[in-house]
């Protein structure tokens, strides 16, 4: 089953989303307008905005309110995703040119700044000053996060702790932030709330380490970039973090990374050796461990529809191809 089949009935509130999301990335000079628009206009699951929908039918559903916070953690996701590709030097995103590659990394940068304030602008939509601080904390999460990331890149003297610390920061925060936040907008009780946090946090952690087994076992035209692109970056995912305890494994990627000028040619060997070892289930098995927790934070929250569609969508989490 498509995960859109799992929400299909939040259809007519998502649509709403993605005209406030067009709306609001707008800006008045032209090239900052365009490029705001690109990522947008390339699609992607708009993820975080159903979490926020399905954490407010928990309590009072306010559509004005919900719909804030949902353009607001989704935009503050675009611009994370902005910066991100100038990081990586990434020239697609979901298929198509980045806004580094269609322009430059200081057009990206100062588009991905301007979606940052932007979303903050929205959210002033919702008086509730520990909203706002929520959302201000996860930026500042996202950031550090970003910054670890940059610090470890080709460097094998790190282990799993160091990534998962990584992925809270990047991927889960923000999405624990969108259960959170659609939440508070409902005015659920603070017991629930809590689950709801807790649920996106395991969600977020193996969302994360699904895309990072994906990048290994996905082809080009599912991932919209090339396979095994993380790795020929210097960036060390779960799976690589596995294959390393093979000691002749380690010493090669050591080897490789010391020597950035053949990395193209020679990281393809290594990429195989990843898929053809254990890793991959390794990696699979963790990501089990996290929607097992995530599970069983619903466990306590009542029986309504959005409780068994945040059940699905966990399931999705864990078998997604793309």
């Amino acid at each position: 089953m498509k995960l859109a089949m799992t929400y299909a009935y939040l259809k007519p509130d998502l649509q709403l989303i993605e005209k406030a999301l067009e709306e609001t990335v707008k800006a008045d000079h032209p090239v900052l307008g365009e490029a705001s628009t690109q990522l947008l206009h390339a699609g992607g699951k708009r993820l975080r905005p159903v979490f926020v929908l399905l954490a407010g039918q928990f309590g009072v559903y306010d559509l004005e309110k919900i719909k804030a916070v949902a353009v607001s953690v989704e935009m503050i996701h675009m611009a994370s995703l902005v910066h991100d590709d100038v990081i990586d030097e990434s020239e697609l995103r979901r298929g198509k040119p980045t806004v580094k590659a269609k322009w430059d990394n200081r057009i990206a940068m100062y588009t991905g700044d301007y979606i940052f304030a932007r979303s903050l602008e929205y959210l002033t939509i919702i008086n509730n000053a520990k909203a706002h601080q929520i959302l201000s904390k996860t930026m500042v999460e996202l950031t550090i996060g970003e910054m670890e990331q940059i610090k470890s890149k080709f460097n094998v003297n790190q282990n799993v702790r160091h990534y998962l610390r990584r992925v809270k920061r990047k991927t889960a925060s923000l999405i624990a932030a969108s259960c959170q936040l659609g939440a508070i907008a409902g005015e659920v009780p603070k017991e629930q709330e809590i689950l709801l946090y807790r649920y996106g946090y395991y969600i977020g952690m193996s969302y994360q380490i699904i895309d990072d087994i994906l990048d290994f076992t996905a082809s080009a035209q599912q991932l919209g970039k090339p396979a095994g692109s993380d790795l020929m970056q210097g960036n060390i995912t779960l799976p690589v973090l596995y294959a390393m305890r093979d000691h002749y494994f380690y010493q090669q990627l050591k080897e490789v990374f010391s020597d950035p000028m053949n990395i193209n040619m020679k990281m393809p060997a290594l990429i195989k050796q990843i898929k053809n070892s254990d890793a991959i289930d390794a990696s699979f098995r963790l990501s089990n461990l996290y929607l097992e927790k995530a599970y069983h934070a619903l466990d306590a929250l009542p029986d309504i529809k959005a409780k068994e569609t945040l059940k699905d969508i966990a399931t999705y989490i864990g078998n997604r191809k793309t």
